[in-house]
């Protein structure tokens, strides 16, 4: 039910309390959370291109943006083998118009998303396993609830096949630097 308000509160676009968030603060800190839940796994914030995570500022609601970060992570938790690595990859990428994207990957190494599933996974009440009940599996709302502030954020999410198997979730939403908190010396 709580899955059904999220998204009909999205449906509106109501205006957010944007303001500076840094996705990797955000991805540091779902890291941290998947440690908890899933002690078994090995969860890893890294760069984009395997190299150091660097900032990625965004204007945006923190509390939707953290939420975005957790579904992604808590589908890939649930529909991998137990286990499996994960990854969260963040960093900045070259914009068309000379600008900058702030980038956040949820990086899985199971069985992967394809074909039509892959096609339909960011429809709502849509789940690719349909062995799976709302008892075992979820609402179908969760990557559905994904696109949603995203798209209200001016970004956009894909899903791509991981190197070697899996699934990546691409999450690019306009980079902004973040307000310098120190007064100028003029």
């Amino acid at each position: 039910m709580e899955d059904l308000l999220t998204l009909a509160r999205l449906d509106e676009r109501r205006v957010a309390a944007n303001r500076p968030v840094d996705l990797l603060h955000l991805a540091y800190d779902a890291a941290s959370d998947a440690h908890a839940t899933a002690p078994d796994r090995s969860v890893v914030v890294r760069g984009l291109h395997d190299s150091t995570p660097e900032e990625a500022w965004v204007h945006g609601d923190e509390s939707k943006l953290r939420q975005v970060v957790a579904n992604l992570l808590t589908n890939a938790l649930r529909y991998t083998p137990a286990g499996s690595p994960l990854e969260l990859a963040v960093g900045l990428e070259p914009a068309v118009d000379g600008e900058f994207t702030a980038v956040l990957q949820v990086r899985d190494h199971g069985p992967g998303i394809h074909g039509q599933d892959a096609e339909r996974v960011f429809e709502r009440f849509y789940r690719a396993d349909s062995s799976r009940t709302r008892e075992t599996g979820g609402t179908g709302l969760g990557l559905s609830i994904v696109a949603a502030v995203i798209d209200q954020h001016d970004g956009s999410v894909k899903l791509t096949e991981t190197e070697g198997g899996g699934a990546t979730f691409t999450v690019r939403i306009p980079h902004t630097k973040p307000v310098d908190s120190t007064p100028d010396d003029a």
